[in-house]
Formats: C-alpha cells, structure tokens, sequence
C-alpha cells in the first residue's frame, strides 16, 4: 500500500508541476517598450487599481507624506519631465510621486501602475536634481516593464507545491533553497533592466545619466560594508550595477 500511495503522491506532485507550468508559458506576450517577452498575470487596469489601493498603506509605514509641498513639488516637477518625455508617457499609468516621511530608511520603490515613492532619507543625500531623476527614472523603469505584474513568484511557489507532495522532504528542502534563489536572480534580473532604462529615460529627458553612478555610490555607502552578498540578495551589488549603467550610457549616447 505505501508503495502504491507514494505512486499516486508523485503522480499527483507532477501533475501540479505540470500545470503550473502551463499556466506560465500559456500567459506570455511581448512588453511593447522594452520588447521583452513576460508572463503577465495582471492588466495594466489591474495594476493601477492594486497601486492606488496599496499607496495609502505604503505611505503610513513610512510615516506619511513629507510635510514640505516644495520638496514635494520638486519631485513632482522631475518626474513629470521624465514621464513626458520618454516612452513611460505612452503606457497606461497615470505617474504620482510620493516623497516620504521617513528620514531613517534610505530607499525608492514603485508599485503596479505608476505609484512611485522615496523616502526623505535618500531624498536628502541626493547632491542634485539630475541624481534624483535617476532615482526616479529607475523606479519608472520598474512600472514600464511590468515586474510587480509578471507571474514569477506564483511559477516558483506552484513548482514548490508540487516537489512538497510528490517527493520526499529532503527534495523539497533543495527544491525551497532553488526556488529562493531564483526568485532572487529574477528581483536582480529586473533591478538591472531599470538601471537601463533609467538611463534611457535620464538621457531622453535631458538629464545627466552619469549622475545615476553617483546614485550606486550613496546607496553603496548606506549599505556599509557589511552589506548582504550579491547572490543572497534581490538586488545587485552596487558595483556590478555601476558597470551596467557605464555600459546603459554608452548604448544609448550614440
């Protein structure tokens, strides 16, 4: 009888790795503005409806809105020039930029659909206007290519499910560590690729791209050097980023 349960337990784990898999790739289409190909689990309708509704909470865990409108102002203005004069303009997100409260947490994120947010903290150690339309830039780049919205996460967890119901709990362990360290590799995959198109976006608007690199170099220095390894962590190491962006810059300065 066991041998005959483990039969069915493995034919049951396959078949969900099956089906997860299936879902995945029959759920791809081409990003029109970065031209790569993604597994989409949202509609842009969708995105923009799950950032409104997840802006208000983000802001509260940040202590709220920054109480000075001309810092606020400042920050629209830069991320409207970025948004008007690239492609993030022709996509369907409307673009609002928060400047946090939070003078402790040196950080910058986006959420689905074009709700953009830094903290005061970084804010603050940004040396000019042009490093901060990098930060804004990158965190615009997340939005034009989609990476809240890509199915990654559901792929590894379904994958997950069915190693942890056909196979013994040592697989499963290795299948949990793999499955860590892909999720990873896709969070460094997509900070890379809007480290480009921040770039991009930076040149297309009339900033200084160059001043993305002086960008790495705070976050380098926030980070300290007991920062996490690169391959333990969703983000790149700040060195290998700055040679990408060298490589951004001269692609899109001929």
């Amino acid at each position: 009888m066991r041998r005959g349960n483990s039969k069915v337990k493995l034919l049951v784990g396959a078949a969900i790795i099956l089906f997860t898999l299936f879902q995945y790739y029959s759920k791809s289409e081409v990003n029109e503005f970065t031209g790569k190909t993604q597994h989409i689990s949202l509609t842009p309708q969708e995105e923009v409806a799950i950032g409104l509704q997840s802006a208000p909470q983000m802001a509260q865990q940040h202590g709220g809105l920054y109480p000075d409108q001309n810092y606020q102002k400042f920050v629209d203005q830069v991320g409207r020039k970025l948004v008007n004069n690239t492609i993030a303009k022709k996509t369907n997100y409307n673009y609002d930029f928060h400047l946090l409260k939070d003078a402790e947490t040196i950080n910058a994120f986006a959420l689905p659909g074009g709700q953009i947010f830094i903290t005061y903290a970084l804010f603050s150690k940004l040396e000019n206007e042009d490093q901060l339309a990098g930060v804004l830039g990158h965190e615009i780049g997340h939005v034009v290519g989609r990476h809240s919205a890509e199915r990654k996460q559901g792929l590894t967890q379904g994958l997950l499910s069915g190693v942890a119901v056909g196979f013994d709990p040592t697989t499963a362990d290795g299948a949990a560590a793999i499955a860590n360290m892909l999720n990873m590799s896709y969070g460094r995959d997509d900070e890379l690729e809007s480290d480009e198109l921040g770039v991009k976006f930076m040149i297309d608007a009339g900033y200084n791209p160059k001043e993305l690199i002086g960008v790495m170099e705070i976050l380098k220095a926030a980070a300290g050097p007991n920062r996490t390894p690169e391959r333990m962590s969703t983000h790149p190491d700040p060195e290998n980023r700055i040679e990408k962006i060298k490589d951004a810059i001269d692609k899109y300065s001929k």
